[in-house]
């Protein structure tokens, strides 16, 4: 599903997010200024936003990016090797699964992952597998669509990402099922205390996490004990 519309998905995210899916990944980004961190592992990385951002604002040694998508990687690498030349970061990006990262453990500083936490088929193992990989008192970051609570908002948004958001992503990608899928996806996802409560489950400590947009999305961020 991920390859059939990885042509049109960095224009997507921004149709469909009205513009703000940058700012989002910047405001997020920002968390880990205070860490330093030397390599980041960002996992479901897709066409490599949240890598290309990691390098401009934090400016890392290293940055790995792990997705299943082979589709996705191929765009990830394009840009890698024609848009994006003056980099303060080794990137590298792999075909991986977020459930069996084939990393030590210990092995990085920070972890990240935007809107793809969902789509893991076992999220605790996914989690438990980032953490597994971080060292000691490393943060993990992720960003992800949330449904807002506020009235009328969350009426609103819910008509949007139901039925606009399906239709916009047919026109323009031709597979509605993908964004019939991010609705159902969203809908699914255990949000703002409950994903809390994943990240302890899965082993981190100090679980906070900030609504973004009225609550479209948020920040979660935890720490490997």
């Amino acid at each position: 599903m991920f390859d059939n519309i990885s042509g049109k998905y960095d224009l997507l995210n921004k149709v469909l997010s009205l513009g703000t899916d940058r700012n989002w990944r910047k405001k997020a980004l920002s968390k880990l200024i205070p860490f330093h961190p030397l390599h980041i592992l960002d996992v479901a990385t897709g066409t490599g936003d949240m890598v290309f951002m990691a390098d401009s604002l934090l400016k890392p040694r290293a940055i790995t990016g792990i997705d299943l998508s082979s589709g996705m990687l191929e765009i990830a690498r394009k840009r890698l090797n024609t848009k994006y030349k003056n980099l303060h970061s080794s990137i590298e990006f792999i075909k991986g699964d977020a459930e069996q990262l084939h990393f030590e453990a210990n092995a990085f500083d920070a972890a990240t992952v935007a809107f793809g936490v969902r789509n893991f088929a076992d999220l605790q193992a996914g989690l438990k597998e980032m953490n597994r990989v971080l060292k000691p008192g490393a943060p993990i970051l992720v960003l992800e669509f949330t449904k807002p609570r506020i009235f009328p908002f969350r009426q609103l948004f819910d008509i949007y990402f139901r039925h606009l958001l399906p239709l916009i992503g047919s026109w323009t990608s031709g597979d509605r099922r993908a964004y019939k899928y991010l609705y159902e996806s969203v809908q699914a996802f255990p949000d703002f205390d409950a994903f809390n409560k994943e990240l302890i489950k899965a082993g981190f400590e100090r679980p906070e996490f900030k609504p973004l947009s009225a609550g479209i999305c948020a920040i979660y961020v935890a720490y490997k004990s």
